[in-house]
């Protein structure tokens, strides 16, 4: 584990996941990527934004057993229990697609209240493959600087971490006393040249909403029937179609208890 830098709190883990590991990864997440959003400060909701231009996708927490793996060894290297991770979640960069810099702790009420984990406390990247040129991460309100021609201009504004396949980034995104570190505010820089896809996740101060399980109210099993359920929680299918959502996925749309499913009208409908 080396330290970037004290301000803000950055640790690269090299060598973090296996060449097999990052293909698994990659090969995971192809068929499923979308345009990435962002969250709304207001509603707490995902939108669509010019500042975020990547395309993503989440897997399911225990997708299989590789995934379970590297989850198993997150939980080790931050020191933070499994159930207060979110789902992993699976990003490409190509042709001068980037994240402007950003916080990863939340600004709204809905995603800081305690009974969905809390505050986001860490960050872990893991780079999926190199690109040729570009893609770095890049803390802009750091206290250094990198400097150099392998750098590109996005990167020389801060403190920056290349991009290299089976390298881990782990950062905080709270100060030791609970308070919100504006210094973790990065980016990640244009990719210029080749194709940058990282795995990204995200830890809160306790057990995150979806970590639990359970029965409803009335005794019944409460449970998601479908293995993307989580991911279309994530992407606001539970308000777009809650008819289909209610039906099969009321452990991720929080909808257990009779008076949830009687709401939905227990009618089926398909994820359009």
């Amino acid at each position: 584990m080396e330290q970037v830098s004290w301000e803000p709190r950055a640790f690269l883990l090299h060598n973090f996941l296996s060449e097999e590991e990052c293909d698994h990864l990659i090969e995971l997440a192809s068929p499923s990527l979308e345009k990435s959003t962002v969250v709304d400060n207001e509603t707490g909701g995902s939108i669509a934004s010019k500042v975020r231009t990547s395309k993503g996708m989440f897997l399911r927490r225990h997708h299989d057993d590789v995934v379970t793996r590297i989850e198993r060894r997150l939980a080790l290297v931050t020191m933070l229990p499994e159930d207060n991770g979110e789902q992993l979640q699976i990003l490409k960069y190509e042709d001068g697609e980037k994240y402007d810099p950003h916080t990863d702790y939340f600004h709204d009420k809905f995603n800081t209240d305690p009974h969905h984990g809390g505050q986001r406390v860490a960050t872990v990247l893991m780079y999926l493959t190199t690109p040729e040129e570009g893609g770095e991460t890049v803390f802009p309100y750091a206290d250094e600087k990198v400097s150099g021609p392998e750098w590109s201009d996005c990167a020389l504004k801060g403190l920056a971490v290349k991009a290299v396949r089976g390298n881990a980034l782990l950062f905080y995104s709270l100060k030791p006393d609970g308070t919100e570190d504006p210094k973790s505010t990065h980016g990640s820089c244009p990719t210029l040249r080749g194709v940058k896809y990282s795995a990204t996740r995200w830890l809160h101060v306790s057990a995150f909403a979806h970590a639990s399980g359970g029965s409803d109210e009335d005794g019944e099993n409460c449970d998601d029937e479908n293995d993307r359920c989580e991911e279309w929680a994530i992407y606001g299918e539970c308000d777009r179609n809650p008819e289909f959502m209610m039906q099969y996925c009321r452990k991720s749309c929080k909808g257990c208890g009779k008076a949830m499913l009687q709401k939905a009208g227990g009618r089926k409908a398909g994820i359009v």
